[in-house]
């Protein structure tokens, strides 16, 4: 019922307010970065009403800015922040389980078998590449 009501007010709030929304996408990016970064400075200091946190935001935004700068992809990296915890803590999972045996990993089927697709997903990505730069070495001019 909450998610109803919820939706309900959006729509209420949202329809006579689409033409100030359609303003707010024309407005310049010099003008709306310095509002989306203030927005962000008072969400991050309410949480905690901590200075270092906005900091911290900063030198992160910083990095980012950096990592776009060298045509660096966020997906991975935003893979490894969301998927990294979670595979450490099976994996601690797993080294328990097996009494802190890594081969488990190679000699039980469904892991070595989920292995095998990996390594073969992995090599079908790489190995076009190793091949245009091979044929680039080995070409005579």
């Amino acid at each position: 019922v909450s998610m109803w009501l919820g939706n309900l007010l959006l729509l209420v709030l949202n329809l006579p307010l689409i033409g100030i929304w359609v303003k707010l996408l024309q407005m310049p990016y010099r003008f709306l970065y310095p509002l989306i970064i203030g927005i962000c400075c008072i969400g991050v200091y309410s949480v905690n009403s901590n200075p270092f946190d906005v900091f911290v935001m900063a030198v992160f935004g910083v990095a980012g800015y950096i990592l776009v700068k060298l045509d660096c992809e966020p997906v991975p990296l935003l893979l490894g922040f969301v998927l990294g915890p979670l595979l450490e803590e099976n994996f601690r999972r797993a080294m328990l389980l097996s009494r802190g045996n890594p081969a488990t990993f190679v000699t039980e089927p469904v892991s070595a078998g989920l292995l095998l697709i990996a390594l073969a997903g992995l090599s079908s990505l790489l190995l076009p590449s190793f091949k245009r730069t091979r044929k680039l070495a080995f070409r005579e001019e």
